[in-house]
């Protein structure tokens, strides 16, 4: 493969509340079996890019756990592999990554010791599947300097906090613009970037001696003029984590039967590390519709329209609805959840209730179990 992949997964969003508390937003539970960085990683695979570092900062330590054996990817090879990077103190640098821009240029070593001629930059915040191969193959006949995957959003979305773009009629980014408080247009960035190695690497060098610091601000929009900057277009499945409205509708988004037949089903495959768990156990008064319910589960009441995520316990009499229950979850009996996101290891006692009315509600309960 000509490309080595670069995986940018240490950034904190303020916008995903208490989710991102004790956890990065790319160790966020999606569908049921998946973190959020499973499915660039295992786009990553399946473009059979053998070489990829992820870069992690905050709040680290369960994306660390998740990512302590790269064999459920199968990038356990002789040769490339998985790399991880945290910050690291040296003699010459005692920061932490102060951007996406200096997080890369603090691992360059990484990137000057390797042959591959090009670099595929991605976020791990993501949830789609993409061949890196076409792409790649796009960026050299556009013979361009770097190319940004671009998507048209519908109408109505709010493209604001994006990097929102705009091209001429040969897919050239003429304008770029992060986050604008005013869109000009509704094709966004998705934060997936081709570039060719050695260019990059002097881009960051340069963008260091300048103390500039952050890839889209101090890069792209700032090379917009210089450098042949072109967009291509991606027209399947893409969504980004960045709110908790956001996480919540991409969960939602797997209870649609086209979704989970594109992710679940549909080849290629997006794989995660494996749980040696039992099937998931339905009791005398259980009823489930509509729900996505992970291994290790024991189910005793009603749930609707939700996302129970691995070894979640539901006690009897209890009403699940247009809720996501993470991991290690227990709820007691005769307690009403809806429109709820239940953290995980969350302790919920019997007899209470739950309901998100104008925006989804984070349930975050660490009672003591045993001792209820």
């Amino acid at each position: 493969m000509k490309t080595i992949g670069i995986i940018l997964a240490g950034g904190n969003n303020k916008r995903m509340r208490e989710l991102t508390v004790n956890r990065a937003t790319s160790a966020m539970p999606v569908g049921g079996n998946y973190r959020s960085i499973d499915f660039v990683l295992s786009n990553m695979s399946n473009s059979h890019i053998q070489t990829v570092a992820v870069l992690t900062q905050y709040n680290a330590r369960s994306l660390n756990e998740h990512l302590s054996s790269s064999k459920w990817w199968d990038f356990g090879r002789k040769q490339g592999g998985m790399y991880l990077f945290t910050p690291t103190i040296t003699t010459e640098n005692s920061d932490w990554y102060r951007g996406t821009a200096d997080a890369m240029y603090q691992n360059i070593d990484f990137l000057k010791k390797r042959h591959e001629p090009y670099v595929i930059i991605a976020n791990g915040d993501c949830v789609y599947k993409m061949d890196y191969n076409k792409l790649l193959d796009y960026h050299i006949e556009k013979k361009a300097d770097i190319t940004v995957v671009c998507k048209d959003m519908p109408s109505d979305y709010d493209v604001r906090r994006f990097g929102v773009v705009k091209m001429n009629e040969e897919s050239r980014i003429v304008d770029f613009e992060e986050k604008p408080l005013v869109a000009q247009s509704n094709t966004v960035s998705t934060g997936i970037y081709v570039v060719r190695r050695r260019q990059l690497i002097e881009m960051l060098e340069r963008a260091q001696e300048e103390n500039r610091y952050d890839f889209v601000t101090d890069i792209l929009i700032r090379y917009k003029n210089v450098k042949k900057i072109y967009g291509y277009k991606f027209t399947d499945y893409w969504s980004n984590i960045a709110s908790v409205d956001d996480y919540y509708r991409t969960n939602m988004d797997f209870l649609k039967r086209d979704v989970r037949q594109y992710f679940f089903r549909d080849e290629p495959k997006i794989y995660s590390k494996v749980d040696d768990l039992p099937p998931a156990k339905y009791n005398t008064g259980s009823e489930v519709s509509n729900s996505l319910i992970a291994s290790g589960c024991i189910v005793n009441s009603k749930v609707e329209n939700s996302i129970l995520f691995k070894k979640v316990f539901i006690g009897k009499n209890c009403v699940i609805k247009n809720s996501i229950i993470l991991n290690d979850a227990y709820i007691g009996d005769n307690t009403h959840v809806e429109n709820c996101i239940v953290e995980s290891r969350g302790t919920l006692k019997a007899n209470t209730y739950y309901c998100g009315e104008n925006e989804i509600k984070i349930v975050s309960e660490q009672n003591e179990r045993y001792m209820l």
